[in-house]
């Protein structure tokens, strides 16, 4: 299909920059979603270049209990119907679950868990009524195990895959109406270096990391052809991280903190620092992160 109405949500940055690249490569109208109405004009900008029907950009936080209905009435104003609905949006924090201050895991939660109800409150009744949508739900590998000095995005992940599955059910009899969730690994996104960080050493990818357009094309095929009641990886060692996790909990717990420090972590000082998790930093969002290189 082309010539649908995609609406992005965290459409500046990252993957969320990837899939409504790879959406507009369709030919799709596009309705993108950040915080940052700066990054947003460049995005939309590199949608209309990659060959996207029309584009409109809405500047909007998704944390915000309002902010879905306002993006979602915006949008039937102009365009008349919803077809698929991308959430994306995220923010990251690192830190013990005793470091990490309440209020930045909070955020950190809220983001994903609330963002996503609010976004399913608001667009799944459009899609019932049309008797046609597809809502995807990036989630992440840290939905389905957890990491030290990951608690908040783990819980956040974790709160958010609950919320995506329900959904699956409580859409299982509307034929045409599908919800999807995506779970990619360890990316090359900027999310990494704009995290809340209070571990005292700077962030990065842990390998194997792979490239936003990957995550970004999946996507695309998952609106193509929708799989309402399973969980989509993106990345080549998800499978096994997770079956250790549930299989070998206790090999698990012992190697994970020491490959956490090993590959998420560099040698380096940080300072504590609550990233971009309350306010975006626009001049750091595009689609890829700098790894390999750590500065």
């Amino acid at each position: 299909m082309t010539g649908r109405v995609v609406v992005v949500v965290g459409a500046s940055s990252g993957i969320g920059l990837a899939a409504a690249t790879a959406f507009a490569a369709r030919g799709d109208d596009l309705v993108l979603v950040s915080r940052s109405a700066e990054a947003l004009d460049t995005a939309a900008a590199t949608c209309r270049g990659a060959g996207a029907g029309d584009v409109d950009a809405i500047a909007d936080d998704i944390g915000d209990p309002s902010a879905a209905g306002r993006i979602i009435t915006r949008t039937l104003d102009r365009r008349g119907r919803v077809d698929v609905l991308v959430h994306t949006a995220t923010v990251m924090g690192y830190g013990t679950v005793e470091a990490i201050p309440a209020d930045v895991f909070t955020s950190v939660v809220d983001n994903a868990v609330h963002g996503t109800v609010h976004l399913a409150q608001a667009v799944l009744p459009v899609m019932r009524r049309q008797h046609a949508g597809v809502f995807i739900g990036v989630n992440s590998l840290l939905g389905s195990v957890t990491v030290p000095q990951m608690g908040a995005y783990a819980a956040a992940k974790w709160g958010q895959r609950a919320i995506l599955r329900t959904l699956q059910q409580e859409t299982r009899g509307e034929r045409g109406v599908h919800v999807c969730i995506v779970s990619p690994g360890s990316i090359n996104t900027p999310i990494y270096y704009q995290a809340a960080n209070y571990t005292g050493h700077p962030t990065r990818p842990p390998w194997p990391v792979l490239t936003p357009e990957r995550v970004g094309a999946a996507i695309a095929r998952l609106a193509d052809r929708p799989r309402k009641h399973v969980s989509v990886p993106v990345g080549p060692g998800n499978p096994v991280i997770i079956t250790g996790f549930r299989l070998l909990p206790l090999l698990y717990d012992r190697l994970v903190g020491p490959l956490f420090r090993l590959g998420a972590l560099t040698r380096g000082r940080a300072e504590p620092t609550p990233g971009n998790v309350n306010k975006p930093v626009p001049a750091q969002e595009r689609v890829h992160g700098h790894w390999p290189d750590p500065s």
